[in-house]
C-alpha cells in the first residue's frame, strides 16, 4: 500500500465522513443531539448500556452480587444502540454528558445519584453493597492501583489498537505497530504480575478482575478484534489460566449476554428485568 504524507491544516475543521465506521455518530461537540426521555423499572438500579467490554464490566458485578443473593443489586437493564445514537438523547446525556456507556442510575437513594464511567460505577457498587473490593487498606489500594491501571490501559487497546487493526478504513503499518507493541507489553505486565497471583489481587476476585477481564481475558482467549492470533497470544500463559477461571463463572457467564445484540441469539438479553429473563426472553426464544 502505497501512503502519502499528510500535512495537518493549520486549524482543523470538521467534514462529514470523519471517522471510518463511527462517521455517522462521531461529532467534535457535546450535548444532546435529541429530546428522548429514558425509560425506568421497577428495580431501585437502571442501568443503561450496551455489552462492550466496557459494559459489561457493570452487568458483571450486579450478576455476581446477586449470585451472592444480594438483593439489592437487582437491576433493570436498558440497551444504548450507540451505532444508532442512543446515547445522545437528552435523558442519556442527564446522566452522562459525555454520551458513553455504560451509565447508572440508584433511585435506591434521595435525590437519586448518577454515576457514569466504567470504573466509577464499579468501585460506587463495590463500596454500596461492601463486596468485591478488599477490606485492608493495603489490599483495597492494590485493587484501585489495578481497576486504574485497566482505565488508563485500555483506550490503548481499542481505541488505539483496536481502531487501526479492525476498524480504520485503511491500513497503514506505523499504528499499527506502535499499538501493538504496547498491547503486548501491557499483556506481559499482567502475565508477570498473574504468575504469582490467582487474581489481581492475590487470592481474591475484585473489581480490578471484573474491570480487566472483558478487555484483556477476552482478548486472549479471541474474542477481540480477531487479534489472538496477530497478537500471539499463547505466550502470556498466566494471563491465559487466570481469563479462563473468570470466564467459567455462572455470574460471568450471565453479565456477557445483557444488552447484548450480536453473536448467538441464545446468548442475548437486550434487555434485562429480571432473573428470569435468562431463561425466558433471550433472543431465541423472541424469535420463536
Amino acid at each position: 500500500m502505497t501512503q502519502t504524507t499528510y500535512t495537518p491544516e493549520r486549524v482543523w475543521q470538521w467534514q462529514a465522513g470523519n471517522g471510518g465506521k463511527f462517521a455517522n455518530i462521531n461529532r467534535p461537540t457535546a450535548g444532546h443531539r435529541f429530546d428522548k426521555a429514558l425509560p425506568t423499572g421497577k428495580h431501585p438500579i437502571q442501568l443503561y448500556s450496551l455489552a462492550t467490554p466496557n459494559g459489561v464490566k457493570v452487568t458483571i458485578l450486579l450478576e455476581e452480587l446477586l449470585e451472592k443473593g444480594i438483593v439489592g443489586a437487582e437491576y433493570n437493564a436498558f440497551l444504548i444502540d450507540i451505532m444508532e445514537g442512543d446515547q445522545f438523547s437528552s435523558g442519556f446525556c442527564d446522566i452522562n454528558p459525555n454520551s458513553k456507556i455504560p451509565a447508572l442510575i440508584d433511585n435506591s437513594q434521595t435525590p437519586s445519584i448518577r454515576v457514569f464511567e466504567s470504573g466509577a460505577i464499579l468501585l460506587y457498587l463495590a463500596e454500596k453493597f461492601s463486596e468485591f473490593i478488599p477490606n485492608s487498606l493495603a489490599l483495597r489500594t492494590e485493587c484501585l492501583n489495578w481497576l486504574f491501571w485497566q482505565m488508563g490501559s485500555a483506550p490503548i487497546l481499542g481505541g488505539g489498537f483496536g481502531h487501526f487493526y479492525a476498524y480504520a478504513p485503511e491500513k497503514y503499518p506505523y499504528p499499527i505497530d506502535r499499538y501493538t507493541m504496547e498491547v503486548k507489553r501491557q499483556l506481559d505486565v499482567l502475565n508477570n504480575h498473574l504468575q504469582n497471583n490467582t487474581y489481581m489481587c492475590g487470592d481474591e476476585y475484585t473489581i480490578a478482575d471484573i474491570a480487566i477481564w472483558p478487555w484483556y481475558g477476552v482478548l486472549v482467549e479471541g474474542g477481540l478484534y480477531e487479534a489472538a492470533e496477530f497478537l500471539n497470544v499463547q505466550e502470556y500463559a498466566h494471563v491465559q489460566r487466570w481469563a479462563k477461571s473468570i470466564s467459567k463463572r455462572p455470574a460471568v457467564k450471565r453479565g456477557r449476554m445483557v444488552n447484548r445484540t450480536w453473536g448467538e441469539p441464545s446468548e442475548q438479553l437486550h434487555q434485562r428485568h429480571d432473573s428470569s429473563d435468562f431463561e425466558l426472553n433471550t433472543q431465541d426464544k423472541l424469535n420463536q
